[in-house]
């Protein structure tokens, strides 16, 4: 029988007896959290916060992946994380086997200690069988929330292949673990879908969506001429990205459909800021480029500097390729990007489309495809008369349907089955 209260009336009864008085005690399993920054971390933050903001007490616990320097337990912006140590050095799969084991007893010792209602495991994988673990010796129920599919993750970032017996056996535990949580939480439709073609109960899955905390983000800064005249930037058509340089982010069709803007629209620049895996292969890219002048890499800037070279930007452009990864899952940064009144381009990819209205909130273009890039690119700057009213539309949207105070509301009904007791 299944080990969670919603399916026993004694239990549930028993522990709505137990915490009558008391909010809702929420334990959130991590891969990593801040101070690292990444898109992970910042919807992490944000969920949190709008827990808090509910009225319900959160912690969270990190695996042994989160690498920053600190201490075992610490509060960051308010938030308390536990931390478990590294493994000592071992290969793979031994090294993950470790992870696990060492993550669900942090999990126990700190569920011993904290007494939380609900365990909320994030992806990875690795997360969920550390907290199953715990979730049953506990009787304790589990919601895991996938972000992305970790499998299809490796895929995209260059660290593993289709056919791998790597990629399907991750692939098996991860059906596992949504099988065996009491409830799943996806980020978009995608995901959910792929899932009940997994054979998952299409019931206990619910849509998480990607959001932003409107608190935030206001008007965009004006652009800043000190650092755009440093760049040769005064007065261009600057199309940008900011972000990390992995393969799916399709940054090299971007680098070539610059030749053909720049034939288009003579003023027109790239500013890729940021880093990672592609910077060697896309900076070599851009130097072989016709129109290597036109191209500028920053490198990884400081966190509270990335707003000047946002406001930089006419065009945030995200040409993710089309796979698997791009066509499940939804990204973040197109979001902040409508948030901030921001003019976004995209390419059309299932990830984009859920989030995108081509002509109305963005521009859709086709995966791949350096001419239609450029094509699209142009168009936009040729149309200047249609700005505004686009920026408007796109932060109409995100504050409607991509919020986190509203967002956050989804879990409610969730915990609430699951926990019965009411929140």
């Amino acid at each position: 029988m299944p080990h969670c209260p919603i399916y026993s009336a004694a239990v549930s009864g028993a522990l709505s007896s137990l915490c009558e008085g008391m909010g809702m005690r929420i334990l959130h399993i991590l891969d990593h959290s801040m101070p690292m920054h990444s898109g992970y971390t910042f919807r992490t933050r944000a969920i949190l916060k709008a827990q808090i903001a509910r009225g319900w007490e959160v912690a969270g616990v990190t695996g042994s992946r989160h690498t920053a320097d600190g201490d075992d337990v610490e509060t960051i912006d308010g938030l308390t994380f536990y931390r478990t140590p590294p493994p000592e050095t071992m290969t793979p799969p031994l090294r993950e086997w470790r992870e696990i084991a060492l993550l669900a007893e942090r999990i126990e010792a700190v569920a011993e200690e904290w007494k939380p209602d609900q365990l909320h495991v994030h992806s990875p994988v690795l997360n969920a069988m550390a907290a199953l673990r715990v979730a049953r010796r506990r009787n304790l129920p589990l919601i895991y929330e996938i972000r992305a599919f970790w499998e299809d993750a490796a895929v995209g970032n260059g660290t593993g292949s289709v056919n791998s017996p790597k990629y399907w056996l991750t692939r098996m535990l991860e059906t596992h673990a949504a099988n065996q949580a009491d409830a799943v939480a996806v980020i978009c439709e995608g995901l959910r879908l792929d899932l009940i073609r997994r054979g998952v109960d299409g019931d206990k899955i619910m849509v998480s969506p990607n959001g932003v905390d409107m608190a935030l983000f206001g008007d965009p800064s004006p652009a800043d001429a000190k650092l755009a005249r440093s760049l040769g930037l005064s007065g261009k058509d600057v199309v940008g990205f900011v972000g990390s340089f992995y393969d799916y982010e399709g940054l090299d069709d971007l680098i070539a459909a610059m030749p053909r803007l720049v034939m288009a629209r003579p003023d027109a620049h790239l500013l890729l800021v940021g880093g990672g895996p592609m910077d060697d292969a896309l900076r070599a890219q851009a130097e072989q480029s016709d129109v290597a002048d036109h191209i500028h890499f920053t490198g990884r800037v400081p966190h509270e500097e990335v707003e000047r070279f946002y406001s930089l930007i006419d065009i945030l452009t995200y040409p993710r390729k089309k796979m698997r990864l791009t066509e499940l899952v939804t990204p973040l940064k197109p979001l902040e990007a409508m948030a901030q009144k921001r003019l976004v381009a995209a390419s059309d990819v299932g990830g984009h489309r859920e989030l995108i209205e081509d002509g109305v909130t963005g521009t859709l273009f086709a995966p791949d495809n350096p001419e239609a890039l450029a094509a699209a690119l142009a168009d936009m700057f040729a149309h200047r008369e249609n700005w505004d009213e686009r920026r408007n539309a796109a932060r109409a949207f995100v504050e409607r349907d991509r919020n986190w105070s509203s967002n956050i509301s989804r879990y409610a009904p969730v915990y609430q089955k699951l926990t019965g007791k009411a929140v």
